[in-house]
């Protein structure tokens, strides 16, 4: 930690200490080397400060990497009526519902409809690879729910992913069109139980993919209309019956999408140029998502190994979207394409920022063994690229997602090791979460897709501006797994209460609305899952949308969904569409809306 004399974070945290780190910073653009002065004696109950490894953090073995040309599944679902862009409110980076209207010290509307994952990116691949085709002819599938049983092998009905390489197979094509899904939902609402919220509407997937499917952009709300980007496809669906209002065809596949739109329902898509081997997402296709327009198209230039092996992360702050890679970032203006800055003097520059209000970046430091390991968290004026303030992260340790972006919560990693840090408005220390013994499940973008991803997306996190929520992991062993969320201090980090899901089931924080938490109460095998809150104080989740139990079949059919909650309605969309054989993606369900 780099703090200005007497400012020292304590040391400690979510594990063993370390050393303080010489030198800080303030307006920058090159970072002081005065060594600082020793951290104060803390007072008691303070928690113990960074950054120390959380041995029961979210990160096991790193995942590996694969190509920088593919990453199907981008993030985004996730806006709010004020601010369309996914998951939750400008001040929350994080996935996951939109609040009406923003709170005050809390997430605003800006990640709305945020989308949470119930999955990593090796479950993704694994459920690619699970098809076996047995000697009988039927199709056998190797699946595992979010109730965290292990995988068993089940005959299946449904469309099922298939292998990970090769063109589509050519089977026989059976169509069974909207009305079958139609009837499907009102089965289920003819069974509601008393209290139980009705399915409004079921979509399919719609779109022709190669057999190894696609990732699912989005979900987007802008007004009436709730978008979902998928292959070379933008497309716009009424949010009241589900019908399509209108479909944009991209220049190039998705390779990347903001979190968020802008606040007028603008945004820039990352695609593809070239095909095959040639591939590079290196295109730009601004969209405005209220009418389904294309706007302007550029492609702009990666330079060097180290940009055209890295992934994109973009993000939108204002008026300006930035495409960060690891060496560099570039800043357009959303509303004309105008160039606004690229790489910034010194040997430091931001590869990724998070959507919201601020320009918030995480930063890398090219070093002579050429790792870019040093790293920073800057607040950077979006339009003009200057660097307001610098804050200098622990050598070996990595910037890995920005939880909120006020309060600034961070997220740490080194190797396994994870810590939680807060920072203050003008990026100096605040505090550290104090995980104790529990094993924490937040999970991001980067979790989910196969090639990169933003740093603003995670669900399993919410804030507001005294408190970071946090999931626990559940038991994987036991039969029923249920799990907690705890609520820690943002000045302290310290632990104030723990409260525990419905039994048998998963609960994952989405935000902070009206002063409560809102949290998806994920299904499990016979119960379908529900929209909840939790007062400031924990005790008992109050169910505010229950889904109906007679659904819990087709509501488990979506593949690793984003959840949205919008004016009283929940949304899941899949993260992932494919099928076996022609036309199977077609027909996969990708959304289910919910209300009463």
């Amino acid at each position: 930690m780099t703090q200005p004399p007497g400012q020292q974070p304590p040391q400690g945290g979510f594990g063993a200490p370390y050393e303080p780190q010489p030198g800080s910073y303030g307006p920058p653009t090159q970072p002081p080397t005065q060594p600082s002065a020793q951290p104060p004696t803390q007072p008691s109950g303070q928690a113990a400060g960074p950054y120390g490894t959380q041995p029961p953090g979210p990160y096991g073995p790193p995942p590996v990497q694969p190509g920088p040309y593919n990453a199907p599944v981008q993030p985004g679902p996730y806006n709010a009526p004020a601010q369309p862009g996914p998951y939750n409110a400008p001040t929350q980076p994080g996935p996951y519902g939109v609040p009406s209207s923003p709170q005050p010290g809390g997430p605003a509307s800006g990640n709305g409809g945020g989308g949470f994952f119930r999955g990593r990116r090796g479950a993704v691949i694994g459920a690619v690879l699970a098809v076996v085709l047995l000697a009988g002819g039927g199709v056998w599938l190797a699946t595992g729910g979010s109730d965290g049983k292990k995988p068993t092998a089940k005959t299946s009905a449904d469309p099922a992913p298939g292998p990970s390489t090769g063109e589509k197979s050519k089977g026989k094509k059976k169509d069974p069109g909207p009305g079958d899904l139609r009837a499907e939902a009102d089965g289920i609402n003819a069974e509601r139980k008393a209290g139980e919220a009705k399915v409004q509407w079921l979509q399919e997937g719609g779109v022709d993919l190669p057999r190894n499917g696609e990732s699912v952009y989005g979900p987007w709300f802008v007004g009436d209309t709730v978008v979902k980007a998928m292959f070379h496809t933008v497309s716009g669906y009424s949010v009241a019956d589900g019908s399509q209002k209108w479909s944009l065809r991209l220049p190039g596949k998705l390779c990347g999408a903001p979190s968020q739109a802008t606040a007028d329902g603008k945004i820039v898509f990352g695609v593809q140029s070239g095909s095959g081997s040639e591939a590079e997402c290196n295109g730009l296709q601004m969209a405005d998502l209220t009418t389904g327009k294309a706007g302007w198209y550029k492609t702009f230039e990666r330079q060097g190994a180290w940009d055209l092996l890295s992934d994109t992360a973009m993000a939108i702050n204002g008026d300006t979207v930035t495409v960060g890679r690891k060496t560099r970032t570039d800043a357009f203006r959303v509303s004309d394409g105008k160039v606004l800055f690229g790489k910034l003097p010194g040997n430091c520059q931001p590869f990724g920022f998070a959507s919201g209000p601020l320009g918030i970046a995480a930063a890398s430091c090219q070093t002579a063994a050429d790792d870019h390991k040093e790293q920073l968290v800057e607040r950077i004026d979006p339009v003009s690229g200057k660097v307001l303030w610098t804050y200098k992260v622990k050598k070996g340790w990595e910037v890995s997602q920005f939880y909120s972006v006020s309060p600034l919560v961070v997220s740490l990693k080194k190797d396994r090791d994870w810590a939680v840090i807060m920072l203050n408005a003008d990026g100096t220390y605040r505090s550290q979460l104090a995980g104790g013994t529990e094993n924490y499940r937040v999970e991001c973008d980067t979790d989910l897709i196969t090639g990169g991803g933003n740093l603003d997306n995670c669900l399993g996190v919410a804030t507001d501006d005294r408190t970071v929520y946090l999931a626990t992991k559940p038991d994987e062993s036991d039969a029923t797994p249920t799990n907690k969320v705890v609520a820690f201090d943002v000045s302290t980090g310290q632990a104030k209460w723990k409260a525990a899901a419905p039994a048998g089931q998963t609960m994952m924080p989405m935000r902070v609305e009206g002063g409560r938490l809102l949290v998806f109460v994920e299904s499990s095998t016979k119960k379908a899952g529900a929209i909840a809150s939790l007062p400031p104080t924990g005790g008992t989740p109050r169910l505010l949308l229950r889904h109906p139990d007679a659904g819990v079949r087709t509501e488990r059919s979506l593949f690793q969904p984003r959840v949205a909650y919008v004016n009283g309605r929940s949304l899941l969309m899949s993260t992932s569409i494919s099928g076996v054989e022609d036309g199977d993606e077609e027909r996969a369900k990708s959304m289910e809306m919910f209300g009463n």
